[in-house]
């Protein structure tokens, strides 16, 4: 499996959340932009460039990486992790990036 179809699998469900925790909302949105930011999906203009799903894909691995290398259980409520991770997913999910497309 994908690194962004595992994170996705696990992460997409924290979506339903969005409804009725407005903080969690706002720290996953910072870490969208922050994400975009890091894999230089910006550029001019108001809307935000599609990012490449590879560039995302090897971001989420690199960051899953590192989970497992501080031995990271995800826990109950939100920290910095989930919310990375409810990002990267939003991400992928946002602009369709599961699916295989010939671009």
């Amino acid at each position: 499996m994908s690194p962004l179809a595992r994170i996705s699998s696990a992460f997409a469900p924290r979506f339903a959340e969005f409804a009725f925790e407005p903080a969690f909302t706002a720290a996953v949105d910072q870490h969208v932009a922050e994400i975009r930011e890091r894999i230089a999906a910006g550029g001019p203009g108001l809307v935000p460039r599609r990012p490449h799903r590879e560039d995302l894909a090897d971001y989420a691995l690199g960051f899953l990486d590192a989970l497992d290398e501080l031995d990271w259980r995800e826990p109950v409520g939100h920290d910095y992790a989930v919310c990375r991770l409810t990002a990267i997913s939003w991400l992928a999910h946002r602009h369709d990036l599961l699916t295989e497309r010939a671009d």
